[in-house]
């Protein structure tokens, strides 16, 4: 399958899961989009890309009832701007 393609499918995926009626739905759908991501870090595994951990990691995941899995969240050193400083 092309990597643009499952790209493609996972954002889907994640935007059904923001917009599900129910938490089994939502749950569903992110399990969904935690196996589209599984399979775009072996992908990028593969292909010595840097940013394989990060899908790796929203795949492993799995059906959890976090917030939406905006790949910015899971970048190393990414940190919302909203959320006060730790001090």
């Amino acid at each position: 399958m092309d990597l643009n393609q499952l790209y493609f499918d996972h954002q889907i995926a994640v935007m059904r899961a923001d917009g599900a009626l129910s938490r089994q739905c939502r749950r569903d759908r992110r399990f969904d989009a935690s196996l589209i991501a599984g399979r775009i870090g072996c992908m990028q595994r593969a292909l010595r890309a840097g940013a394989a951990p990060v899908w790796e990691a929203l795949a492993a995941q799995g059906a959890a009832d976090l917030p939406s899995p905006s790949l910015a969240l899971h970048a190393p050193g990414w940190r919302d701007e909203r959320a006060p400083a730790s001090k």
